[in-house]
């Protein structure tokens, strides 16, 4: 098997290339599932017999909350490759996705309020899945606060790396909380290796809101990482010739 494309991901350059080509990709497709998402399943998507209108959370709950969980393994698998193979993009992925990750989670934390304030009559009850959500916003606020924190850029790849990999343990349990312990919160309704529990009038443009955020993801990603790489090979000649390119196109 041919690994060259996993060595060619530690240089900056060949990343820096690579991704300006797919960002406008990214983000054309992010805007344009998105849209189609919320406009079939907020206005068109038929109500639900049991929960009536408030059920359109979903469209935007379940796939923050993906979301949520998909960064952080990620930043698993980011520290990892750091950790075993030095690669510095690995550090420059994992401390640009943890803000974005964060936000993900807070967004899933807020909508799931919003819906569980009708649902159940509470905004907020100690619930399995709940707990163990807000736990991963607290382990994101910990990997963002130990990249700061840390002045060493080495030390502080490592230590973030580690809180990383550790935290990750907490993914399966918010996946299989419902299961494991007698929760509030509904087993999931829309699982990839299951037929939906729910007509596809619905499901369908859950699956195009799913899909639109994981290309917002990905091109908000990629867009933070150049930045970053800019500024850590701000010395590169590569870099030089960039920003000098840059200028003679504005001029």
């Amino acid at each position: 098997m041919n690994w060259t494309w996993f060595h060619k991901l530690g240089s900056p350059k060949w990343f820096y290339e690579i991704s300006g080509r797919w960002l406008p990709w990214l983000g054309w497709a992010a805007l344009v599932l998105i849209s189609v998402g919320l406009v079939w399943g907020l206005a068109f998507a038929p109500e639900d017999y049991q929960q009536g209108n408030s059920f359109r959370i979903i469209y935007i709950h379940v796939p923050s909350a993906f979301l949520a969980q998909s960064v952080y393994v990620m930043l698993a698998v980011a520290g990892l490759v750091g950790l075993v193979w030095k690669m510095k993009l690995a550090d420059v992925a994992l401390q640009q996705a943890a803000p974005i990750g964060a936000w993900m989670t807070f967004i899933a934390l807020l909508t799931g309020a919003v819906w569980g304030k009708p649902t159940w009559g509470s905004w907020w009850v100690w619930d399995a899945r709940l707990t163990s959500m807000l736990i991963l916003l607290f382990l994101y606020f910990g990997v963002i606060a130990l990249g700061h924190a840390i002045t060493n850029r080495d030390s502080a790849a490592k230590a973030c790396a580690v809180l990383a990999i550790v935290g990750v343990v907490n993914i399966p349990i918010i996946k299989y909380s419902v299961e494991w312990w007698n929760t509030l919160h509904q087993p999931a309704t829309f699982k990839v290796t299951e037929k939906p529990a729910m007509p596809a009038e619905m499901w369908l443009p859950l699956l195009v809101m799913v899909l639109g955020f994981y290309c917002f993801f990905a091109a908000v990603l990629l867009m933070r990482m150049r930045l970053e790489v800019l500024r850590r090979e701000s010395r590169a000649s590569w870099v030089r010739s960039e920003v000098r390119a840059l200028t003679e196109g504005e001029r």
